[in-house]
């Protein structure tokens, strides 16, 4: 390739210090404007007569930053270090106002097309747009969280795009105000040195927003989706500093910290000219009417470099596009959307939404007000045949255009979009930040991060409790892994395909082994890692073939599994291994179309398939297992799901980040247990916790989203159903324990402890319901307590209430339940003495027989009666001599006032209550209660009380809760000592 020389010269004394220096174009070619951070004067020059010195305007105190001129070329702008930002009539050069002020340095100017208005922004906070006109402040855009050091206006006049010193790039919507889009991350930090700045730009046509890479390359995004669209990557060595289009768009020149400058056939992704010059090039500008490129360094001497573009080749002035603006007119955007609205003729000129929305169809698109990654945009523009394009859909029918030719536009506007599939992540993992740490995997064990450097990154695994988890040494990565994934025994890590063979590499290191060199490898070759999951004695990966491979924590290739769908994530527990593929492409509502798989590696079963319930319009942010190893699931609109084997595999909601949340603050989930959620508080618009400053937990409530009850007591019955939850979970781990044959005592211990505590849920809701004169809900809830001491409560409430027809229908659902198991107790005696082999078991082996008879029993309160034999042996058998004294006394109590069927129901309860052993409270407390509910009874007949009725029940409430809460495995047992 031929090597062109530029001569440059100089046009601003600059220190030994490099400065950010600035050079543009006017109109028409006539004049070169340039200027230098490091002194406060302007030049402009006239190119053809080098020999003439230039016209300088000195209205500055200190160093110009930017410069713009008007697209008419009448007016120029200038921001400095002194924080104005003053405008001059071009070409003279007369000062005519300083149409703003701020409060620290100026870095970015930018025309819109009109000329009407003038984007200002810098080191404040803030971008003000100026109304030219008047000079009045039509907004202030607020957003970014570094200084703002590139601005550029859609050309045709819909969006601004700004970019800041740490890489951020954001769409802002100019009618409204508010920010389209948000990336993170996309473009290099330039620290502290103001001689680097990043910059933006808009293609001629509008079509595509150009932005420096992470990779020493330019990215292109699409106007409208902000999708990446492809990238500029040649022999750059450094970062891109600064970029420029030729006038027609084919062309693109883009200088580089490593001193040189390349010219670029855009459409076909190739360079096609280089040049290396002693400084860096900090500005360019192409010549609007000619084959030539402007360029000026950081020492402060420009040149013209003539003959860019092969005279082969297309000339870069060559079929300009003309893109209309919608402020041709030349007043402000603001004012003008109304008369382009009213030219344009009425909505239903240009086709109406389906979903009835009155924007015009060009707003019609998917905005999502968060941080994005990489969409896909697909343009339908033959009416019968849907042919994909690879440009971005057609922009809002512009004035100068037939109806028909609207209303045209309007429905492929409409119907060209299609929402893309989520792309694949990794639970737990952040954005990369350039020159930050950023967490490869953060759950509730501890987190792994990373921060790359020239070559290689370094990678840190932290356990937050240190006392428990083993120290790892930190880790060079020469790999570059993205993904990563931690548990007890080991952490697995995975990188995207890279090199010359495409590879992708997996890689697990264990925390602990007897043998050396323990952690090893995996590489796939034209196959990339797309997620990575860990369990109790294996490591799964699943690729971007649909392949889900397993491996064992040393090495084994043990299975390979093909899915149904595009990976989006997965997550590992123990044996279990859940997996969320896409079903299929999103529904013209954006909705995606999910489903989760359950695996059990160990077993090599499937354990559940089902649709993957999301909010509509939203997409999945994190999926993974709770403490308990239940699937759990959060999307973007802040909903969280647990998957539970109820109705046959469902999930239910029990978190709404709506209703927590406060002002300006987002959650970043963690992980959870049975009641609490753990998640990050990130401040707007983070939406990801830094690993500097350390991330606090922040522990939430679980919570269903009840409806508003006229009971009025949301957090009992929520209190209700999370129990109800739980209990069930439990009862799904006792059956799988006892299976496999492992003890379950401490598990009968929990669900003992959840009945209790729902129990006590329960009596407050009847209490709740009694006072409410909900009378039909406290039947339905007595029914639902699972502890015959709580119905005997339950019926003393009522009584002390004086609401007797509700203490008799309590009383009868506890008789009734009394007598179910007084029929299930003789029923397993029956059948245990016509049993031969019980009976041969009873002769041989009296002590299996008795085992036997104990397991019949139910499965809480087994554990139950075994604790009153061993405690309070002594007092029961003291109650036992004198339960006949006490049946004796009730009789003759119960013929006195009710007659001999009074004396029968209590014969009939007292002998149900002797014959049932499976009650551990049906002897002493059973009486008493029994005693209490007939002195009740018998007051109430006497005649009124002279104390309240609500006292009294307050006390029932107190005394039956009190008991309860004063021994969590077993509320009642102190009850019956005496």
């Amino acid at each position: 390739m031929k090597i062109k020389s530029v001569k440059l010269r100089e046009a601003h004394e600059v220190s030994s210090n490099a400065s950010f220096c600035s050079i543009l174009w006017d109109l028409q070619a006539h004049h070169l404007v340039t200027a230098s951070s490091s002194q406060p004067s302007i030049s402009i020059h006239d190119p053809l007569l080098h020999s003439s010195p230039p016209r300088v305007l000195r209205h500055h105190r200190d160093g110009v930053t930017a410069l713009a001129i008007s697209p008419n070329s009448t007016c120029l702008a200038s921001g400095s270090i002194d924080h104005s930002v003053k405008l001059y009539k071009f070409p003279g050069g007369e000062f005519e106002t300083n149409i703003t002020r701020f409060t620290l340095p100026i870095r970015a100017l930018s025309f819109n097309k009109s000329g009407s208005m003038l984007a200002a922004a810098g080191d404040d906070e803030g971008i003000k747009l100026i109304n030219t006109i008047d000079g009045s402040i039509a907004r202030v855009l607020k957003g970014h969280r570094g200084p703002v050091t590139g601005l550029a206006f859609d050309p045709n006049g819909e969006y601004l795009a700004s970019i800041d010193s740490i890489g951020t790039v954001i769409y802002w919507e100019l009618q409204s105000g508010r920010t389209l889009y948000t990336l993170n991350g996309v473009a290099p930090d330039t620290g502290s040195d103001t001689s680097v700045l990043n910059v933006l730009s808009w293609s001629p046509d509008g079509e595509t927003l150009a932005v420096p890479g992470m990779k020493n390359d330019i990215v292109m995004y699409d106007r409208d989706t902000a999708e990446k669209l492809f990238t500029l990557r040649g022999d750059h060595t450094q970062p891109i500093c600064f970029m420029s289009w030729s006038p027609n768009g084919r062309y693109m020149a883009t200088s580089s910290l490593d001193k040189q400058v390349l010219i670029w056939d855009v459409k076909r992704k190739q360079d096609i000219d280089r040049q290396k010059f002693d400084e860096r090039i900090c500005c360019m500008a192409w010549k609007p009417i000619g084959n030539a490129l402007a360029v000026i360094d950081v020492m402060g001497k420009y040149g013209v470099w003539e003959s860019v573009v092969p005279s082969s080749m297309k000339s870069p002035t060559e079929d300009i596009p003309n893109s209309q603006t919608r402020n041709s007119n030349g007043l402000l955007f603001f004012d003008e959307e109304d008369q382009d609205l009213s030219m344009s003729g009425s909505l239903s000129d240009l086709g109406e939404d389906s979903h009835g929305e009155s924007e015009p169809p060009s707003r019609k698109r998917l905005r999502k007000q968060s941080v994005i990654n990489d969409d896909q945009h697909e343009d339908v523009y033959d009416e019968l045949n849907l042919v994909r394009k690879t440009e971005p859909q057609r922009k809002v029918p512009r004035v100068n255009k037939e109806n028909s030719d609207k209303g045209k536009d309007a429905l492929k506007a409409m119907t060209a979009f299609r929402p893309k599939m989520q792309e694949a992540f990794q639970p737990g993992s952040t954005p990369p930040q350039p020159g930050k740490r950023h967490f490869l995997c953060y759950n509730m064990l501890g987190s792994i991060t990373t921060i790359k450097h020239d070559e290689y990154s370094h990678i840190e695994i932290d356990f937050h409790d240190t006392s428990t988890g083993p120290r790892v040494p930190p880790m060079t990565d020469h790999y570059g892994f993205t993904m990563a994934s931690l548990n007890e025994n080991g952490s697995v890590f995975a990188n995207p395909c890279k090199g010359e063979k495409n590879m992708s590499t997996l890689m697990y290191r264990p925390f602990r082994s007897w043998a050396n060199n323990s952690e090893w490898y995996m590489r796939f070759e034209g196959e990339e890692v797309k997620a990575v999951a860990l369990g109790s004695t294996w490591v799964a990966a699943v690729t971007s073939l649909n392949f889900l491979r397993i491996f064992t924590n040393g090495g084994l290739q043990k299975h390979i599994l093909s899915l149904n769908g595009p990976v989006v994530t997965a997550a590992g527990f123990s044996n279990e291994l859940a997996i969320v593929t896409h079903v299929s492409d999103c529904l013209p509502s954006n909705e995606q179309m999910l489903e989760f798989t359950l695996f059990n590696i160990s077993k090599g079963t499937q354990v559940f398939k089902g649709r993957l319930p999301l909010t509509p319009g939203s997409y999945l942010t994190w999926f993974g297992f709770s403490e308990e190893g239940q699937i759990t699931s959060y999307d973007s609109k802040g909903i969280l799901r647990v998957f539970t084997s109820q109705y046959g595999g469902t999930w239910l909601p029990l978190f709404s980040a709506s209703k927590e949340r406060k002002s300006g603050e987002n959650y970043c989930v963690v992980g959870l247990n049975a009641s609490k959620l753990f998640c990050v508080v990130c401040k707007n618009p983070d939406t990801f916790p830094q690993v500097l400053p350390k991330p606090v937990l922040t522990l939430l409530n679980l919570s269903f989203p009840l409806a508003s009850s006229d009971l009025g007591e949301e957090a009992l019955e929520n209190e209700f159903m999370l129990n109800n939850l739980n209990l069930s979970q439990i009862q799904n781990r006792i059956e799988v324990t006892a299976v496999e044959g492992l003890d379950t005592s401490s598990l009968d211990d929990e669900a003992f402890d959840i009945e209790a505590a729902q129990d006590r849920c329960i009596f407050r809701l009847i209490a709740s319901c009694c006072n409410s004169d909900k009378l039909v809900r406290a039947i339905e809830l007595v029914k639902l307590l699972s502890i015959e001491k709580s119905v005997r409560g339950a019926i003393q409430l009522a009584t002390a209430l004086k609401l007797p027809i509700l203490a008799e229908r309590f009383n009868d659902i506890l008789e009734e339940r009394l007598r179910n198991k007084a029929e299930v107790s003789n029923t397993t005696a029956l059948s245990s003495k016509h049993d031969p082999a019980t009976k041969r078991s009873e002769i041989s082996e009296p002590i299996v027989s008795l085992s036997s008879a104990k397991l019949s029993a139910p499965l809480f309160t087994k554990k139950v009666k075994s604790l009153d034999r061993v405690k309070f042996g002594k007092q029961k058998t003291d109650s036992d001599q004198t339960t006949n004294l006490e049946d004796s006394k009730e009789v003759k109590d119960a013929e006195k006032n009710g007659g001999s069927s009074h004396v029968c129901s209590v014969k009939e309860v007292k002998n149900l209550e002797t014959r049932c052993p499976l009650n551990p409270f049906s002897k002493l407390p059973n009486i008493q209660e029994g005693k209490k509910v007939e002195e009740a009874t018998r007051s109430q007949s006497e005649g009124p009380s002279n104390k309240s009725s609500n006292e009294e029940a307050k006390k029932v409430v107190g005394e039956v809760t009190g008991k309860q809460c004063q021994r969590p495995s077993n509320p009642f047992l102190k009850s019956t000592v005496k």
